[in-house]
């Protein structure tokens, strides 16, 4: 995904092994399948390997480094009191410097006139010891100080080895040649992915947790139509009564809280389940079965259309209720809408739509009940079911626009925060969007894809 190279790095193993099933590679520890294909008749294998979510954050060097540099900090800190220290005990001993030497005249006074000693004398010695006495607790501190500026000489001496090796391992990069290579690599990821077929998912891992805000329902999600180069986030907080979106320039602006623009649609919205596509939002209006499509660029509404026969306003909702009747999404082959009917007896129908006029292209009558799924999302042409609602939650069922037909899966994934509202595929970043009761999260997928040759028809 696009949030999560910008922020893994990822790495690529392209292996092509002849006559050997998938399940042969096997990447080392800390690494997941990103990808795997092969032709139809098994001959050729292309495996994508990537670093887990977690990876990065767990990496020895990461945590060397980040260890090392909350050392130096410590270590600053600690310095920066003991010179200011000093500073206020050496002013206090220059103080005490003419005091000692007016109690060195006072001796040598009464060692020229021992006979002439009286008890006027005693009392002036009395009172500069008194004197002197504050000084004794400063020369113990001094020998304290003494220690510790021997201690951060040694941990210096230790930090300055430990970053010399770290330098060795790493070699002769510097930092803007290392972020190079890892742009390259990236964009070697995406051609092999430009490469592949369809796939079929096989596996879902995460979440990572992107952030904490807004409601327990809501929806946030990127373009999958848009350029590599641009990473805008939209944010519409709440299943209904809301018509305001919030923009974000990028995942970090989004994470950090820094808006760039807010858009105030003309209708407030129904449900979770909106979709930006190709510069465009896709959402249900408000207690209707009309599809809206508001561009931003423009910032006004360019089309509006009913969609024929649909349930709404929770007339055939997923299972957690939330006016989530109809669901806008998006996948590799286009735009699509997935609802139900009362001629399909409540059941699950998908459709694929003209993303300019919202016309209607083709529809998909299935047996499976709407307010029986859970969240759902569309990956190169197959609908995937789940119960998120639950804290078990896997992928149970997908139907193929493709072939027409079914099967029952069991792809288990994460409900971390125990309820999902929001659950959409984003083809360019190859990962999942989910709002999971108030949290913003990404899940990873892996699918499995068939090459294609020179000799396809």
């Amino acid at each position: 995904m696009r949030a999560l190279f910008t922020v893994l790095k990822p790495l690529i193993f392209l292996t092509l092994l002849g006559y050997c099933p998938s399940m042969t590679i096997k990447p080392k520890e800390g690494w997941q399948v990103f990808s795997s294909a092969q032709d139809a008749d098994g001959r050729c294998i292309c495996t994508v390997v990537a670093p887990e979510q977690s990876l990065c954050s767990r990496d020895a060097k990461s945590r060397q480094l980040h260890q090392l540099l909350e050392k130096v900090q410590n270590i600053s800190q600690s310095i920066e009191v003991l010179n200011l220290r000093t500073q206020r005990d050496f002013q206090y001993i220059m103080r005490m410097e003419s005091q000692m030497k007016g109690l060195r005249s006072k001796f040598r006074q009464i060692e020229g006139n021992r006979r002439t000693l009286l008890t006027k004398n005693f009392q002036e010695l009395k009172g500069k010891m008194d004197e002197l006495q504050p000084l004794i607790p400063v020369l113990e501190q001094y020998k304290t100080d003494a220690k510790l500026i021997s201690h951060f000489k040694g941990e210096i001496r230790n930090l300055s080895s430990v970053l010399l090796g770290i330098q060795e391992e790493i070699g002769a990069y510097d930092y803007e040649e290392l972020q190079q290579r890892a742009l390259t690599l990236e964009g070697r990821l995406r051609n092999c992915m430009s490469k592949l077929t369809c796939g079929k998912l096989m596996r879902i891992t995460g979440p990572m947790t992107i952030k904490t805000s807004g409601t327990r329902f809501g929806a946030w999600m990127t373009d999958p139509q848009a350029s590599p180069r641009i990473n805008k986030v939209w944010y519409m907080d709440s299943y209904t009564n809301n018509k305001i979106v919030r923009e974000y320039r990028s995942v970090a602006d989004f994470v950090a809280g820094v808006e760039s623009r807010t858009y105030n649609l003309p209708f407030h919205w129904a449900g979770t389940n909106h979709v930006v596509y190709n510069g465009s939002l896709y959402y249900n209006k408000y207690q209707s079965n009309i599809i809206v499509r508001y561009n931003f660029d423009s910032g006004r509404v360019v089309t509006q259309r009913a969609l024929e026969s649909a349930g709404f306003h929770n007339v055939y909702p997923y299972t957690w209720g939330g006016f989530s009747d109809i669901d806008l999404m998006a996948d590799e082959l286009g735009l699509w809408v997935v609802y139900a009917t009362n001629q399909n007896a409540g059941n699950i129908v998908i459709s694929k739509l003209d993303p300019l006029t919202l016309q209607v292209l083709k529809s998909w009558n299935t047996e499976y009940s709407k307010r029986n799924a859970g969240e759902s999302f569309m990956i190169c042409g197959t609908l995937y079911i789940t119960n998120s609602h639950l804290t078990g939650a896997k992928v149970y069922y997908s139907y193929s626009t493709k072939t027409a037909t079914y099967e029952y899966t069991d792809i288990p994934f994460h409900n971390q925060y125990f309820h999902m509202s929001m659950l959409d595929y984003n083809a360019r970043d190859r990962a999942l969007y989910g709002w999971n009761n108030g949290h913003q999260v990404l899940f990873n997928v892996t699918l499995f894809h068939v090459i294609k040759t020179d000799d396809d028809s």
